[in-house]
């Protein structure tokens, strides 16, 4: 299966016409012009999306695979054709190998449930790296303590890269399964994904990415990256909140017990017991977020629309645009400072608080994040509790930027 987002070359965006897509931009924040810089934690959303939830629930909705009268038999096709639409943006062989969740949070629990935690035993591994998230550290510690399994963990660089020979020196026989993030939330870090997929199949051991920072903003081709399984979160690519995705080799996905138990996850129910759907249904227990998968694929609609080429090119001039600021200010220390970044730079300020900085930003329209960015450890690694964070998607600006950096300079006075 092949997504037209494989086909596009654009490589330019027309920023005001993206912009007018975008209702809350529109808006202002403590009476400033909204500068919208926390892409990181969730996405403002386009009117495409807006107006597909808004029809279906306007214009006939009724429960999915459940009915066969003529609500539930649309909202049933609508919802498959999202399923479709989703596996074609990630370049998966087969729809089947699409599984509805809530967000990456879920698909990389469902996976730690679902397929490793039955094949773990004492003694093993699981191997993830410095700069992931929360979720994609706490469910490997739950499954390890369960197990008598040890988590292993790959050091990040100073300048925000991984440290590939200790990746590579990490993969023993002892390593059952790797889990490692496509881009870090915190630091921009582009991983070389493919590569790493290729040491960890080389040694034998299955691969999730987490791709929840990666999927809004450049091309994803499941097939070519090679991993095992690959979650996506719909709120972070312009998509509701409440709906993600868990690509999973379609053969990985057979081989899965079911996470949660209940309705349409079944063919048949006894009190002698039970028999399951085939993946995805298997995975996708009692009634889903039929708009979320709805409103999300109207959002990949519309990022497919732009081309994720062009995407890609805008943002990362936006990005090294704004490093390239704040590298020149004084007191401002970037947090790693990657060769390749994409969506995100975290930086420090000598002498003030990041939350400090983020509310001072706040009062001039500026929306920012401070604190750890559910990256303790990352944090902890660098020596602070904590970054002021800017991370663009893709209307944002070099105008926006500056605005950054001049609301910066603001801080700087205020805390001299």
């Amino acid at each position: 299966m092949h997504g037209s987002h494989q086909v596009e070359k654009r490589l330019s965006l027309d920023i005001e016409a993206v912009r007018s897509c975008f209702p809350a931009l529109e808006g202002k924040a403590r009476g400033k012009p909204l500068v919208y810089l926390d892409n990181g934690a969730t996405t403002q959303k386009p009117l495409c999306v807006i107006e597909a939830i808004r029809r279906l629930y306007h214009e006939g909705y009724g429960n999915v695979h459940r009915g066969v009268h003529d609500l539930s038999e649309r909202t049933t096709q609508q919802f498959e054709n999202a399923r479709v639409q989703i596996a074609a943006f990630l370049n998966a062989r087969d729809a089947r190998e699409i599984v509805f969740v809530r967000g990456a949070t879920e698909a990389i629990n469902l996976v730690a449930h679902s397929y490793v935690e039955p094949r773990l035993e004492e003694g093993d591994a699981v191997l993830v790296t410095e700069m992931e998230h929360h979720s994609n550290i706490v469910p490997w510690q739950l499954v390890c303590e369960r197990k008598g399994a040890e988590l292993l963990v790959v050091p990040v660089r100073e300048n925000g890269e991984l440290d590939a020979d200790s990746f590579r020196s990490a993969l023993s026989d002892r390593v059952k399964f790797c889990s490692i993030a496509h881009v870090s939330n915190v630091l921009g870090t582009v991983n070389p994904i493919k590569h790493l997929v290729a040491l960890c199949h080389e040694a034998g051991i299955p691969v999730l990415v987490d791709g929840a920072q990666a999927a809004p903003r450049m091309r994803v081709d499941v097939q070519e990256i090679g991993a095992d399984f690959y979650a996506i979160s719909g709120h972070k690519m312009y998509g509701p909140t409440g709906i993600g995705v868990l690509y999973g080799k379609y053969e990985r996905l057979a081989e899965m017990i079911p996470y949660q138990g209940g309705g349409d996850m079944i063919t048949e129910v006894r009190w002698s017991g039970s028999k399951f759907q085939a993946p995805p249904h298997r995975f996708e227990a009692g009634t889903p977020n039929i708009a979320g998968a709805i409103g999300l694929a109207a959002a990949v609609e519309y990022l497919e629309s732009l081309g994720m080429d062009a995407v890609e090119s805008h943002e990362r001039d936006v990005v090294e645009y704004g490093a390239k600021l704040l590298r020149g200010m004084p007191r401002v220390r970037l947090i790693g400072d990657p060769l390749e970044r994409a969506g995100a730079i975290s930086f420090v300020i000598e002498g003030v608080h990041p939350h400090d900085a983020a509310a001072l930003l706040d009062a001039e329209g500026i929306a920012v994040r401070a604190g750890h960015h559910c990256a303790q450890p990352l944090m902890e690694r660098y020596g602070v509790p904590a970054t002021v964070r800017a991370s663009v998607g893709l209307y944002n600006t070099r105008s926006e930027m500056d605005a950054l950096a001049h609301g910066l300079r603001r801080v700087l006075e205020v805390f001299p």
